[in-house]
């Protein structure tokens, strides 16, 4: 969608930012528990969207803006934890294609590749996505079966973690693979970002910007910090189970496509 920026987007973006100060930092540690060295698990976050394609409207927020200031309440909350953060993007309105965010992705070495959106429609609520299948786009094909594997283990733990976090203030969609999405059909099974991710990659719709409740939490102080709460703990959940494999075996190489 292309119509202008609302013009209540930066008094959103000051009340997102105020809600750095409400946010518990969750109880969970990226911090391995033995005494060996091992460098903290990085979680890559990446806020979609971007000023030159906006995402979802809702009636006082854009997309690219909300996920924008939630990604950088998360990126303190898991830095608290113990965790590496890399973020896709250096402001809210930059341009940056979904293979050069993967790519980010997958040169981090990351743990989780945690993509941040809103979505648009009649429903409510917050789901979950990842990659069951490949997908193609422009010759690629992607994501491999490991990352597949590895994708849908996250997408549970996440889940989980996630749902249990909110404490019902959201409505539930669950979990769904890219397939179920329009873009996923259009690639013949994967999103985009998915596609080019050589790391575990899961896709977090975190409301319904185009619903009037579900844009009043996450634009609001306590939704926000609410909100932060619950994907600090889905990421933390997957990250220290991905600290115990790494401390167990051996990890498959992330070779961007």
């Amino acid at each position: 969608m292309m119509n202008r920026v609302p013009v209540r987007c930066a008094a959103i973006a000051a009340i997102l930012w105020a809600a750095a100060s409400a946010v518990a930092m969750p109880a969970r540690s990226c911090r391995p528990a033995s005494r060996t060295r091992v460098l903290p698990p990085i979680v890559c976050i990446d806020p979609g969207h971007s000023a030159a394609t906006v995402g979802a409207r809702g009636r006082h927020s854009a997309e690219y803006r909300v996920a924008w200031h939630i990604a950088l309440l998360l990126r303190r909350a898991l830095l608290h934890a113990g965790c590496s953060v890399v973020l896709t993007k250096t402001s809210a309105g930059e341009n940056v294609s979904n293979r050069a965010r993967a790519r980010i992705a997958n040169r981090a070495h990351a743990a989780l590749f945690l993509r941040l959106h809103c979505d648009a429609g009649s429903a409510t609520g917050a789901g979950i996505y990842y990659p069951a299948i490949a997908g193609t786009i422009r010759g690629v094909s992607g994501p491999p079966a490991y990352v597949r594997i590895e994708s849908r283990s996250a997408a549970s733990l996440f889940h989980h973690a996630f749902i249990a976090a909110l404490h019902g203030a959201l409505h539930d969609r669950g979990i769904m693979t890219d397939m179920q999405t329009q873009v996923g059909r259009r690639l013949h099974g994967a999103l985009e970002g998915s596609i080019y991710a050589r790391v575990p990659v899961i896709l977090v719709e975190m409301c319904v910007l185009t619903n009037p409740h579900d844009e009043a939490f996450i634009t609001s102080t306590d939704g926000a910090g609410k909100m932060v709460r619950a994907l600090a703990a889905g990421a933390l959940a997957v990250t220290n189970r991905r600290l115990h494999h790494r401390t167990s075996g051996a990890q498959k190489p992330a070779i961007d496509p």
